[in-house]
């Protein structure tokens, strides 16, 4: 199901039509020609926007694949910005070269070939956002790793967690999925070291900021 009107969602678009720039566009066609899940213009800006909020500078991205949503923090943290990327992809990593590059931005990331939460464990201290697209399954681990890492005042940002409207329960056994982004979702929205909302754009963003 459509979480959003398409029609919504492609007059959100049309109001971020000033971003436009070739890298960006390429990456965009190169994920709909392949039917590669990035996150898309309307969710790139808010990532964007949120990590320009806090003044990010510092960010680890759990699952990253050519470097898109890359591509939206290194707008908002700036040249001195960190930016740690993650997959298990080699090819992807090559892609994220290429186009982040061009784009002037490949100086501030670190690409981790590999498990995204064995890389983040490898790399020390806190970080001012961390965003959450590994593999579904993995989201109550990817929270329980990164709530002890996000600084005060910081993010922690999911995506996928309506799951195409599967995730609000219907009465019916979910499958092992959308069992784990419902986990995920309940951990995240009660821990009281955050304040945590679920944005229903795309296939639903979770956005918490640790206040303790």
């Amino acid at each position: 199901m459509d979480i959003v009107d398409p029609r919504v969602e492609t007059y959100i678009a049309s109001l971020h039509a000033r971003y436009d720039e070739p890298v960006l566009l390429e990456m965009e066609a190169e994920a709909r020609a392949l039917g590669f899940p990035i996150v898309g213009r309307n969710v790139g800006v808010t990532l964007s926007m949120l990590a320009a909020s806090v003044g990010a500078k510092r960010v680890f991205e759990l699952g990253s694949g050519f470097g898109y949503s890359a591509y939206w923090f290194a707008r908002a943290t700036g040249a001195d910005g960190e930016i740690h990327l993650t997959d298990g992809d080699a090819a992807n990593e090559r892609k994220a070269a290429d186009y982040l590059g061009r784009a002037g931005v490949w100086p501030r990331v670190r690409y981790h070939v590999g498990d995204a939460l064995t890389s983040f464990a490898e790399v020390p201290g806190d970080f001012d956002v961390v965003y959450d697209d590994i593999d579904k399954q993995g989201y109550p681990d990817a929270w329980r790793a990164a709530s002890l890492r996000v600084r005060v005042g910081g993010l922690y940002i999911c995506d996928n967690t309506l799951w195409s409207g599967r995730v609000p329960p219907d009465g019916e056994a979910p499958d092992d999925v959308t069992g784990a982004i419902r986990e995920h979702n309940a951990m995240v929205a009660g821990d009281e070291r955050f304040v945590t909302t679920l944005l229903p754009i795309r296939d639903g963003v979770l956005v918490a900021v640790r206040i303790a």
